[in-house]
């Protein structure tokens, strides 16, 4: 079974949890605001509220043994870079990233985000082309 850590618990990250989840892969969910925790504890495996900006809270949740981490911090350029950063430190094998525009996604990927996605750009290219 698959095992993913998503934080941040936004519309984008709440839906990556609860679709892996359904999947039936394990998924750990978290984020800095207890409701967002709150509305998503039961159809995940696990959720914390907790801030993944702190390297020592990510190392005492065992990231590393995680297959994937799913960054899905929204426009706080400075919390999304922290995160990854503690990720890739950690060694998370494998980490996917949310970016909200271009510079976002190159300062990710000069990090060594494994993937970069910015959900509004690519969900309007597959519309324009549908």
């Amino acid at each position: 079974m698959k095992s993913y850590i998503v934080v941040g618990l936004g519309r984008f990250g709440n839906e990556v949890a609860r679709q892996l989840y359904l999947q039936g892969c394990e998924v750990l969910a978290m984020d800095s605001r207890s409701d967002l925790v709150q509305q998503i504890a039961s159809d995940v495996t696990h959720a914390v509220v907790a801030d993944a900006r702190d390297k020592e809270v990510l190392k005492a949740l065992g990231v590393k043994d995680f297959d994937c981490a799913i960054v899905a911090i929204g426009s706080n350029l400075a919390a999304s870079v922290l995160t990854v950063m503690n990720l890739k430190e950690l060694e998370v094998p494998y980490v996917i990233c949310k970016a909200h525009d271009e510079t976002h996604r190159r300062v990710l990927e000069k990090l060594g985000v494994d993937r970069v996605v910015i959900p509004e750009c690519e969900f309007g290219g597959r519309l324009a082309r549908s």
